[in-house]
């Protein structure tokens, strides 16, 4: 083999790796996110996790209600829509937020418009360097930061730290954790549950027979015409679950009890109506809990009744 052959070998050799470079990082980029990796990149520890596929509410028609709902008039939402062409009913597909001690912390699905939203940040008097920005938020507190970690997937954080988006280019190394099937899906840390802290009104009482919990996650699934709320609780032992079930099912008893007493009926309507269809019952460690959801109780949840 004459040098000038061996040359082009080593030529086309550093093309070929280069190219397998590129193509690896292009294959990493574009790859789907499940919602188990989605987790291992938020920080849990005190965090309630709440995730929403979008597209799948969109092909129920639940996310058509949202057209009368409150987040329309907002003003500050209308005018962060008209300068980025960016609307959550129509471009997002799914998201995960963790609501955390430090802040809000996301990773958001969907189709974004990365250059009008480097405008929009400049234009609101922040920066960008590169594909990160950040910016204020409404109070000192509240900094905004994010960049895309693909294409299709914007982390994005709400925290004091103005840079807080990069927390989730770690991934946690513990084992994926077990996600519900739905929709839309609510996890919930025992410190949350015995603090009981912006629970809705009425539901205290159930918190409070929580308290011996160790996770709680609560999912909507679609059930023909209707939604049902599906709870599933793990506790530290058989008996505690068993306790557990127990109290449940007596809480919602008193519930009924006490608007009977009041010579009142549950409303389907409201929650009143959805708390009073709860149904609990114990498997080893082990507890799971049944609510119909109406679609009049959806409209009105989210119109803000």
């Amino acid at each position: 083999m004459t040098p000038k052959t061996r040359a082009w070998l080593l030529i086309l050799l550093i093309l070929a790796l280069c190219g397998l470079a590129l193509w690896g990082v292009i294959w990493y980029r574009s790859r789907s996110l499940s919602p188990a990796a989605m987790l291992k990149r938020l920080p849990t520890d005190d965090a309630v996790v709440l995730y929403i596929d979008f597209s799948r509410l969109r092909a129920g028609g639940i996310l058509e209600l949202l057209d009368s709902s409150r987040v329309g008039e907002d003003p500050e939402y209308r005018s962060f829509v008209r300068q980025t062409d960016f609307d959550y009913k129509q471009d997002l597909d799914a998201a995960m937020v963790a609501f955390a001690p430090k802040g809000k912390f996301m990773l958001l699905k969907g189709r974004f418009d990365w250059k009008s939203l480097k405008s929009y940040v400049q234009g609101n008097d922040g920066r960008c360097n590169n594909s990160f920005c950040k910016m204020a938020g409404s109070s000192p507190e509240k900094r905004i930061s994010f960049f895309p970690m693909q294409s299709n997937f914007m982390a994005m954080a709400v925290s004091d730290d103005e840079s807080g988006a990069l927390r989730m280019n770690t991934v946690d190394a513990r084992g994926d954790a077990e996600i519900p099937n739905a929709p839309l899906w609510l996890s919930i840390p025992p410190s949350v549950v015995k603090s009981g802290q912006s629970l809705p009104p009425g539901t205290q009482m159930f918190a409070r027979s929580l308290e011996r919990a160790q996770a709680v996650t609560l999912a909507m699934v679609p059930e023909g015409d209707h939604f049902a709320a599906k709870l599933n609780v793990r506790c530290a032992n058989d008996a505690d679950a068993s306790a557990l079930a127990v109290d449940l099912n007596k809480t919602t008893g008193l519930l009924r009890e006490m608007i009977e007493r009041e010579r009142q009926k549950a409303n389907p309507a409201d929650l009143s109506g959805f708390l009073t269809s709860g149904a609990f019952r114990s498997e080893g460690a082990r507890v799971s809990g049944y609510w119909r959801i109406t679609r009049a109780l959806i409209e009105n949840l989210l119109g803000g009744s």
